[in-house]
């Protein structure tokens, strides 16, 4: 999976961002057609510290808000879900990104510079 905010950064540098705050995010968003709901998860986002979380899921928000609602039964359920992760700051993924990056055979190595 892509990974979105650590270009140009070495994982030594990630590692010292996390320790100040930085954390790994995605976000979700719901697309539906009458009788069918499609409820998928963004990209990771890599958030520094002191960035705002909500701002960058806020295009995920405005998609599922005017493509979620329309399936039944699933569209208001999951479009209601998504909207409360985005807008809680996405779904921290960071534990799960640093025990990859960690692992012997990773498979989504941070880019070296």
């Amino acid at each position: 999976m892509k990974i979105i905010g650590v270009e140009g950064l070495t994982n030594q540098q990630v590692q010292d961002e996390i320790g100040r705050g930085g954390r790994f995010v995605m976000y979700q968003y719901c697309i539906s057609i009458v009788l069918m709901t499609f409820k998928r998860p963004s990209s990771i986002y890599f958030l520094k510290a002191g960035d705002g979380a909500i701002g960058k899921g806020v295009g995920f928000s405005l998609l599922t808000f005017l493509l979620g609602w329309w399936g039944i039964p699933w569209g208001p359920i999951y479009t209601v879900q998504s909207l409360w992760v985005n807008f809680s700051g996405g779904r921290d993924v960071t534990q799960e990104v640093m025990a990859q990056v960690a692992a012997p055979s990773s498979a989504m190595p941070m880019p070296q510079t």
